[in-house]
């Protein structure tokens, strides 16, 4: 059975511990870390506790975002993916999810595949390169990513596929999930209404089948195959006005994974 998780983002601007509670409450199987400025999330035994405390592993740790944490673990992104491998590996994770570079980050952008490559192989951590998306400011496209924000056209062997970022690109969430074939090893959960290009400025991170992406289909795909990675819901509930509001959204999105990671009609 696949796993389904949940992301701390889900509970954001909430204190980390309402995360592991809001995952338990709901029924989540573990949960993902995005490493922030909160310092409990860089800490290991802090992170254990919680996860002994609510009876739910940590499935994976999302390295730091560089816009949102820009001095977290200092200014060297390379520093930034080596400390999230060992939080990691140190909480019994199996996976690392980080973004590609921005295209300013010229001398870590230029050796990002191999950095992946080489920690990864050191520290047997799985690194899931997530897709991204395409800049426009004042209407015109800008390169914000090097080598790219479309994972299918990068020589990494892992991938993390996020519905939101394919729905502001315009790239198929099922035509990538079947392009990148095995190299598709984790899923953040969520959905979008429609692209850059028609006229979407933010990244929305909908309660998936909210939006108009093809959720259901890539989940019953990768259950059909037998697939072994993890899928986070990682769902925007800052709109939520009380707690109860929160944990509607966050039991429908569970639910609406396990109803499709249930069933598997045709491989990928």
């Amino acid at each position: 059975m696949i796993r389904i998780g949940m992301s701390t983002t889900c509970a954001y601007p909430l204190p980390l511990a309402d995360s592991f509670r809001l995952a338990a409450e709901a029924g989540y199987d573990g949960i993902e870390v995005m490493v922030t400025r909160d310092e409990a999330t860089q800490d290991a035994a802090a992170l254990l506790a919680l996860s002994e405390q609510y009876r739910l592993p940590i499935l994976s740790i999302h390295a730091p975002v560089l816009l949102l944490t820009h001095f977290v673990w200092g200014r060297d992104p390379r520093v930034k993916l080596e400390r999230t491998v060992a939080l990691a590996t140190a909480v019994n994770a199996s996976t690392v999810v980080v973004h590609p570079p921005f295209r300013w980050q010229a001398g870590y952008a230029e050796s990002f595949l191999d950095i992946v490559r080489e920690l990864s192989g050191q520290s047997g951590m799985e690194i899931a390169v997530e897709n991204m998306f395409p800049w426009k400011i004042g209407g015109r496209s800008m390169k914000a990513y090097s080598p790219g924000w479309d994972t299918t056209r990068m020589d990494c062997d892992a991938v993390t596929l996020d519905f939101s970022h394919c729905a502001l690109s315009g790239h198929d969430s099922l035509a990538m999930a079947t392009s990148l074939g095995e190299r598709l090893r984790h899923v953040h959960l969520c959905d979008g209404s429609g692209s850059l290009d028609e006229g979407k400025v933010f990244d929305e991170h909908l309660v998936p089948g909210r939006g108009g992406e093809p959720v259901a289909e890539v989940l019953r795909a990768l259950a059909a195959r037998d697939w072994t990675g993890a899928v986070v819901a990682e769902i925007n509930t800052r709109a939520a006005r009380t707690e109860g509001e929160r944990l509607a959204l966050l039991a429908e999105t569970l639910a609406f994974a396990r109803e499709h990671t249930t069933t598997s009609p045709r491989e990928l």
